[in-house]
C-alpha cells in the first residue's frame, strides 16, 4: 500500500464523522431555511433578479475603458471575473454529477430553484458588501459578511467566526477541492501521478497568490471568459447534435424532482438536499462568499454590485451547471458510465463517446482552467478576512503558505474526503451569513428604492449618499 493510500484510510474516520453531522446541517436545518429566505428575498425586491436582468447585463460593462479614480480598486468587470472564477469551477462539473449519480436527475431541478431565487439573496449580501466597505491600506476597498456584521449589527464576534469559517473554507478547504479535480483529471487522460500534479499546481498557486489581488483580478478576467465560452459551446454542440433528446432530458428532470417513486421510496428528501448542496456549492448564492469581492469595486451605487452579482449565480447555475446536466442526461451517455466512475471521469467518458478521443484532452484542459481560476478566486475571500481578523502581514503570509499545501493535500486526497468537508464548512458559513442578511435586509430594500427612483427621473448613473437613508450607522465609504 502506497502512503497516499496510508493517508486516505487514515483520515476515512474524520469523513465518517462529517457526514453524519452533515446530513443533520443540511437535512434538518439549511433546507428550511436556504430556499424560503430566497423566496423571501425575492418577494420583498419585488423580483429583482428577474426584473433588471437586462440592467445587470449593461452595469457588466460599468467602468471598462474608464479611467479610475483608484487605481488600488477593481472595476466591476474585474469584481465580477473573480467572484465568478470562484462560482465557476469544479461544481459546475463534478459537483453536477455527483449530485445526478447520487440523487438523480430530479436533483437538477432544485439547482435551478436555488440558482433563481438565491439569485435574490446574492443581490442583497452583495448590495450589503458594498454599503459596508471600507479602505485598506493600499487605499483600495476591502468588505464582506464580517464587515457588515460588525459594522451594522454591531457584533464584532459574529464577524470574527463568519472569517474563520470563510477563511478555512475557501481558502483550505474548496481549494483542496479545486486541486482534486484537477489531479484526477489530468491522471485519467495521462496517467500522471496526482503527487506530482499536486506540487506543480502548489507552485502555480504561489506564485500568483502571492502577487496580490490585482494579479488574481489580470488572470480572473482572462480566464473566466475563455473557459466558461468554450465549455458552452462545447456543450452547445453536443446539445444541438442530439436535439431530439432533450425534450426527454427535461422530462426525466421534473418527473425525478416531483415523481412519486422518490416520494414512496422515501429518497425525495435526499434528492432535494443534494441539489440544494451542490447548488449552493457552485453558485455560493446567500452563502456570504461572493461579497468579498463585491466589496472591492469601485461604484457609483452598491445595488450595482448586488445586480452584477446576481448575474455570476444566473451564469454559474443556469448555463453552465445546466449544460453538464443535460449531457450526462443524454441518452447516449446511460451506456458509457462504467460502474465506480466518479466526478470528472464520467463527464470525460460522455465527451470521448460524443466527439472523440480529443475531447478527453480539451476536458482536461477545460477543467484545469475551471478550478485554476477558482482556487485564485477562493484565495482572495480568505484574504479579505485574515485582514479583517488582524492587519499583521505575517498572518497573512501564513495564510498563503497554507493555501499552497492545501493545495497539494488536495490533489492527492480522496475525493470523498475533501467534498465531505467542503458541505460542513460551506453549510455552517451559509447559516452564519443567512442570519446577518435578514437582520440587514431593509437597508438593501431601501438602496433598491433609491436606486430605482433615480432610474425614473432619467439618472443615467445613478449615485448614493449615505444622507439618503439617515438611520445608517459606520458607513464610511459614501
Amino acid at each position: 500500500m502506497g502512503w497516499i493510500e496510508q493517508f486516505n484510510q487514515a483520515v476515512e474516520p474524520l469523513s465518517n464523522g462529517i457526514v453524519a453531522i452533515n446530513d443533520f446541517l443540511w437535512g434538518y436545518i439549511l433546507i428550511a431555511i436556504l430556499i424560503p429566505l430566497g423566496v423571501y428575498f425575492t418577494v420583498r425586491t419585488r423580483a429583482v433578479q428577474i426584473r433588471h436582468f437586462k440592467e445587470m447585463i449593461m452595469l457588466l460593462g460599468d467602468g471598462i475603458g474608464k479611467k479610475k479614480e483608484n487605481k488600488n480598486s477593481l472595476s466591476s468587470f474585474q469584481a465580477f471575473a473573480i467572484s465568478t472564477a470562484s462560482r465557476v469551477g469544479t461544481g459546475n462539473i463534478v459537483g453536477v454529477t455527483i449530485a445526478i449519480v447520487t440523487g438523480g436527475p430530479g436533483a437538477v431541478f432544485w439547482m435551478w430553484i436555488v440558482a433563481l431565487v438565491g439569485a435574490a439573496s446574492s443581490f442583497v449580501e452583495s448590495t450589503l458588501a458594498q454599503l459596508y466597505k471600507e479602505r485598506d491600506e493600499d487605499g483600495g476597498f476591502i468588505g464582506g459578511p464580517a464587515f457588515y456584521m460588525e459594522k451594522g449589527l454591531k457584533k464584532r464576534w459574529m464577524g470574527v467566526l463568519f472569517s474563520i469559517l470563510i477563511t478555512i473554507c475557501f481558502g483550505f478547504i474548496f481549494n483542496a477541492v479545486q486541486a482534486n479535480t484537477i489531479a484526477q483529471s489530468i491522471k485519467t487522460t495521462y496517467g500522471f501521478d496526482p503527487a506530482i500534479i499536486g506540487i506543480i499546481l502548489a507552485v502555480v498557486t504561489g506564485i500568483v497568490i502571492f502577487g496580490g489581488v490585482k494579479r488574481i483580478a489580470h488572470v480572473s478576467e482572462v480566464l473566466v471568459p475563455v473557459m466558461a465560452g468554450a465549455y458552452i459551446l462545447l456543450a452547445i454542440y453536443i446539445l444541438i447534435t442530439n436535439i431530439g433528446a432533450l425534450p426527454q432530458v427535461v422530462s426525466i428532470i421534473f418527473k425525478n424532482a416531483f415523481g412519486l417513486e422518490q416520494i414512496i421510496g422515501g429518497t425525495f428528501g435526499g434528492v432535494v438536499m443534494l441539489g440544494v448542496k451542490r447548488g449552493l456549492f457552485s453558485n455560493e448564492a446567500g452563502m456570504g462568499s461572493a461579497p468579498n469581492v463585491a466589496a472591492t469595486a469601485d461604484v457609483s451605487h452598491p445595488v450595482k454590485q448586488g445586480l452584477i452579482q446576481s448575474l455570476g449565480v444566473f451564469t454559474d447555475t443556469l448555463l453552465i451547471c445546466s449544460a453538464t446536466a443535460f449531457m450526462i442526461l443524454l441518452p447516449t451517455a446511460g451506456n458509457i458510465q462504467p460502474d465506480g466512475l466518479q466526478g470528472i471521469g464520467i463527464v470525460n467518458n460522455i465527451l470521448t463517446a460524443e466527439l472523440g478521443s480529443w475531447a478527453s484532452i480539451f476536458l482536461t484542459f477545460s477543467v484545469t482552467l475551471f478550478a485554476i481560476s477558482s482556487v485564485f478566486g477562493n484565495y482572495y475571500y480568505g484574504e479579505s478576512n485574515i485582514e479583517f481578523l488582524t492587519s499583521k502581514r505575517v498572518y497573512l503570509y501564513l495564510y498563503r503558505f497554507i493555501v499552497v499545501f492545501m493545495v497539494f493535500f488536495g490533489a492527492i486526497a480522496e475525493l470523498e474526503v475533501v467534498w465531505n468537508m467542503a458541505d460542513l464548512f460551506m453549510g455552517l458559513m451559509a447559516l452564519l451569513n443567512l442570519v446577518a442578511i435578514v437582520l440587514l435586509g431593509k437597508y438593501a430594500f431601501r438602496l433598491l428604492e433609491d436606486y430605482e427612483m433615480q432610474k425614473v427621473r432619467g439618472v443615467k448613473n445613478p449615485v448614493f449618499q449615505k444622507e439618503t437613508i439617515p438611520e445608517l450607522e459606520n458607513i464610511t465609504e459614501w
